[in-house]
């Protein structure tokens, strides 16, 4: 944005967002100071980021959701197409009516895993290998539902999946298989008819735990993972986040950087749930839709673009210091 607030985000510490990131360093790090938009992409095409996951090179995968395509930006901000989801015949995706690319997780081997919406058969998570082979689906889920966030659990083998019309976190073999469904409940689905539109939607796992956004309620939520992995009770952690999406913690506490779309706003939400506005339309936000950090340093926002009068889908970057 155009001023650069001091945020409180620990006990111990706080966290700037002096926000960053034309060119690397020779130690290829970002230095130039402000924040950037490093690469921008055709609305027209469905080329809208929806998430992200990231490469250890500091190159970013993204879903572009109505072009159904997993692609992968580098730091000059070219993009390369990795893979396209097959096209579904007469799509009736909840909430959207298209088929729809949507969360991404990647595994330390570098394959990657999508959601897929497309209220068929064809729902539900989709492999992409890092050899070029097609997109193979190992786990199907409900037509009538809409999966969204998708995060990885490596050390436990699994794959969490927020659902943002059946209100429920899905967990799937990371090999494959049977989903179940994890955690349900109200603070997960959307507002009853006719307000309710998209309820459990970002979602991270996290300090033995997984967290999840809710659109509609406006919430940050943490359930807690048992010792026989079972889901904890629902917690909330934040409230007051007007159309929150995505979101990712900027270190080893639960301090989280969160996507508010409708409002193109970034947020710093702190361990107490008290929050403000670090990134706004003025610094490039077109209806962002997730955030990624990497090293606790660089942050990541994708836009959509999806509601803007002004289609401007792109990916801006911006350094996080502590203070």
């Amino acid at each position: 944005m155009f001023r650069v607030p001091r945020l409180a985000a620990t006990a111990t510490a706080a966290v700037a967002l002096a926000v960053s990131v034309p060119g690397p360093t020779a130690a290829g790090e970002p230095a130039a100071p402000g924040p950037r938009v490093v690469a921008r992409f055709d609305f027209a095409l469905g080329r809208t980021p929806e998430n992200i996951a990231l490469e250890p090179d500091g190159s970013a995968n993204l879903t572009w959701s109505f072009a159904r395509q997993i692609v992968n930006v580098d730091k000059r901000g070219t993009a390369r197409i990795l893979a396209t989801l097959p096209a579904v015949a007469d799509p009736d995706t909840p909430v959207i009516g298209a088929a729809a690319a949507m969360g991404i997780a990647r595994a330390h081997d570098g394959t990657l895993y999508v959601t897929y919406a497309t209220g068929t058969s064809e729902t539900g998570v989709w492999r992409v290998r890092n050899d070029g082979s097609a997109p193979v689906r190992i786990a199907q889920l409900p037509a009538d539902g809409f999966p969204n966030g998708l995060a990885l659990d490596e050390e436990c083998g699994v794959l969490y999946v927020a659902d943002s019309v059946l209100g429920t976190v899905w967990r799937v073999p990371q090999e494959g298989g049977t989903p179940t469904a994890w955690a349900t409940g109200t603070a997960l689905q959307p507002l009853p008819a006719p307000d309710g539109v998209v309820g459990a939607n970002g979602l991270k796992v996290h300090n033995g735990a997984v967290w999840v956004s809710n659109t509609d309620r406006r919430t940050l939520l943490r359930i807690p993972v048992r010792a026989d992995k079972s889901a904890g009770p629902v917690e909330t952690r934040a409230t007051g986040l007007a159309w929150i999406d995505d979101f990712a913690f900027t270190g080893h506490d639960d301090t989280v950087l969160a996507a508010l779309i409708m409002d193109n706003v970034l947020a710093l939400v702190r361990p107490d749930g008290t929050h403000e506005t670090v990134l706004d339309q003025q610094d490039g936000l077109s209806n962002p839709t997730s955030v990624a950090v990497r090293g606790g340093k660089t942050v990541y926002v994708p836009s959509a673009s999806y509601f803007t009068t002004v289609k401007d889908p792109n990916l801006l970057l911006a350094r996080l210091d502590a203070k």
